[in-house]
């Protein structure tokens, strides 16, 4: 008897197969801009779907191992990562992945859209890098404070370049040391402290818990200067050097020994990110340079590359709910089941539509967050701030959810294999569990919500986009407007009541309920935007993602039907 082999297909282009991602980048970026970035985004596309998911495999199969000693005894805290790592850190900076919103070119030709050009970038590299998409959204968001115009000139001249550069053999990323065991999100439990130096670099002692990206060149750490009062707005961002080379210190030490006073005490076991190299820290007497002055409070200085890094989770988020899409969708083309092909089941086929719908909300929803991003940096735009201010939360927490149960139903449609570790497919969902907590919890996000909206009057330029969308929607379905109405309606009043008292026990208890009110219903809106632009597919995704989110009804008969356009 011969032995049964299911065939597993590839997955279509990433790029030419992703109708939403090309009409979203003509609308966004005109015909002409579009244009512009298809050369870029094909050959990016055409390196995730052959050498880069090889390096991806590589990658995952031979996590990052670290080396405390070398063999005569010296500390040398090395940490060994595979050539697949190595293989995705050329890619990412190759392909400008972390550089084109920095590079004059690329803002000479999209302007405050270089970041959605980028967005899409992140879309097609970051589902099949092994989480380098990790390092390449934490060296994103050094580069962004590191261009803060507080920040000292030479010590930016000296390290963003490093960070922006498409030269493999120069180019760095970035690590982010701000956790402690003591405190975790809570930054005001921060123990870390920096005193000065005589020459104008600090030295940082403190104990960091969580260092993504150990294997960086640098680090932003966050540290409590010298004689600063209690709380986190005082905490100020500091850049540490990881190695050696870097550091003034070292004197005569091999180039990539340990910067002194920078110690790994051990490599993290974590459920997911396996390819990821994070580590427990310790500084002692650190070499490092602040970004910005220490004795000016930091924190919101910090925030400048929390609000990059969110939106990037955003990205990593709707990025790898669109792969697990298009690998779903493969398999049930090939798999035969109950007498015909898996992907003629009008039950599968309401489940992949319903998950295309969640895909298309994570789509537009991180896209959008991008869109303001670069409007904020590229003319200062106030508007896109005020907004961007509680957008990146939003799209951060919803989004990440959202792949969380995503991913779940990716492993179950491919039944048993799904739960096989060398199929990859179980990665899915163990890497889409580090979503809803890097870069703060859900809870954490819908608490940051509440102070955007008390302090910072963010609902405001959130609620006027709702009403506009409502009235896009108008002539597209008047029951869909109405919805979109109503729920405005609701959220107006929810956010009159935070207004007025944001430290109620009732608003505070339902911050999260509130938050995912908004986002689900900022994603409504902006879908309508689209599909009022002229996007067919938006137009069917909205009306399923209000029924699905906002009125909580059953679009299964719907999705079936559907399936081909929505995809």
């Amino acid at each position: 008897m011969t032995r049964y082999v299911q065939p597993v297909p590839a997955p279509d282009d990433p790029y030419a197969g992703d109708t939403l991602l090309r009409s979203w980048l003509e609308r966004q970026l005109g015909a002409a801009g579009h244009a512009a970035a298809k050369g870029r985004l094909a050959g990016l596309a055409a390196d995730v779907a052959g050498p880069l998911r090889a390096a991806h495999a590589d990658a995952e199969a031979h996590p990052p191992v670290l080396v405390r000693y070398d063999p005569w005894g010296a500390r040398v805290d090395r940490i060994d990562t595979s050539a697949g790592w190595q293989a995705q850190r050329a890619a990412a900076a190759r392909h400008a992945v972390v550089a084109l919103p920095y590079l004059e070119s690329a803002r000479g030709t999209w302007g405050a859209a270089a970041r959605v050009v980028q967005h899409a970038l992140l879309h097609l590299y970051g589902p099949e890098s092994a989480t380098f998409s990790c390092p390449v959204a934490m060296a994103d968001g050094a580069a962004a404070l590191l261009s803060l115009p507080e920040v000292d000139p030479s010590v930016r001249d000296a390290w963003l370049p490093r960070l922006i550069s498409t030269d493999p053999d120069t180019a760095i990323t970035s690590g982010q040391w701000m956790t402690e065991s003591q405190g975790g999100s809570d930054l005001a439990r921060s123990t870390t402290t920096g005193r000065p130096a005589a020459d104008g670099s600090w030295r940082l002692t403190g104990e960091k818990w969580f260092c993504s990206a150990a294997d960086s060149a640098m680090a932003v750490a966050l540290a409590r200067p010298e004689g600063a009062g209690r709380g986190s707005r005082v905490l100020a961002p500091f850049l540490v050097p990881r190695y050696a080379a870097d550091s003034p210190l070292a004197g005569a030490a091999a180039p990539y020994a340990p910067a002194p006073g920078v110690r790994v005490h051990r490599l993290k076991d974590k459920l997911g990110t396996r390819a990821l190299p994070t580590a427990e820290i310790g500084l002692r007497d650190a070499y490092a340079l602040p970004l910005g002055d220490p004795a000016q409070p930091g924190l919101v200085r910090a925030m400048t590359l929390v609000v990059v890094t969110r939106v990037h989770n955003a990205a990593a988020a709707a990025g790898g709910m669109r792969r697990g899409l298009a690998y779903a969708r493969a398999y049930a083309s090939a798999r035969h089941v109950a007498g015909g092909v898996l992907s003629s089941s009008p039950l599968h086929r309401a489940t992949l539509g319903a998950l295309a719908v969640d895909a298309a909300g994570a789509f537009v929803l991180a896209g959008h967050a991008f869109a303001l991003l670069g409007r904020v940096e590229v003319g200062g735009d106030p508007a896109a701030a005020a907004e961007l201010r509680i957008v990146a939360p939003l799209a951060k927490l919803a989004t990440g959810r959202l792949a969380v149960g995503s991913a779940s139903e990716y492993v179950e449609s491919f039944g048993g294999a799904g739960y096989v570790e060398d199929t990859g497919v179980p990665r899915l969902l163990r890497d889409a569990q580090v979503l809803p907590i890097w870069e703060g919890t859900t809870n954490v996000l819908a608490l940051d919500v509440l102070r955007a909206v008390s302090r910072e009057e963010a609902g405001p330029p959130l609620l006027r986009r709702l009403d506009a969308a409502a009235d896009l929607a108008r002539p597209l379905s008047p029951a869909l407007a109405d919805t979109l109405a109503s729920a405005t309606a609701e959220l107006r009043e929810r956010l009159a009541g935070v207004a007025a008292d944001p430290q109620s026990v009732a608003v505070v208890a339902g911050a999260r309920d509130l938050a995912l009110r908004l986002a689900h219903t900022l994603t409504a809106a902006l879908l309508l935007e689209h599909a009022a632009w002229g996007d067919e597919q938006a137009e069917l995704a909205a009306r399923l993602w209000a029924r699905r989110w906002l009125r909580h009804e059953e679009i299964a008969a719907d999705a079936h039907h559907h399936l081909e356009l929505l995809c």
